[in-house]
């Protein structure tokens, strides 16, 4: 296996772990792979910092409920030991104000890593 196949690998592995963490609507489960000097830019808005993250996360837990949130399409045009960049394709469905609704869009993840572990440095998630 390649360098660049292992870290593939292992990066595509802390996405799918991420993508599980959120579908647990647990946020105790996804605030560990979020840095703390993070950014996230969502349709509704741009957060800096864990705990603004942590709020706006929770809001989409409170607003869509049993949602199922799906990523796919892993394309890494950055990819080194410490620094990755990462585009995909992502779906979602749940409830909202009780209908069953879904959505799809785009993202992009920079990942990191820091003292031997990986975090999310920046989401771009787009409709």
């Amino acid at each position: 296996m390649t360098d660049r196949t292992a870290l593939e690998c292992e990066l595509a592995a802390f996405m799918g772990k991420y993508e599980q963490a959120n579908n647990s609507h647990d946020i105790s489960r996804v605030v560990p792979f979020i840095a703390e000097e993070a950014v996230y830019w969502f349709s509704d808005g741009s957060y800096r910092g864990i705990e603004e993250i942590r709020s706006a996360i929770e809001k989409t837990f409170a607003r869509i409920l049993d949602e199922v949130y799906e990523v796919r399409e892993l394309e890494w045009p950055v990819l080194t030991a410490d620094v990755a960049v990462c585009r995909y394709r992502f779906a979602w469905t749940g409830v909202v104000d009780g209908e069953l609704r879904s959505g799809q869009g785009r993202g992009t993840n920079v990942i990191v890593r820091r003292e031997g572990e990986l975090r999310m440095l920046h989401e771009h998630l787009s409709s």
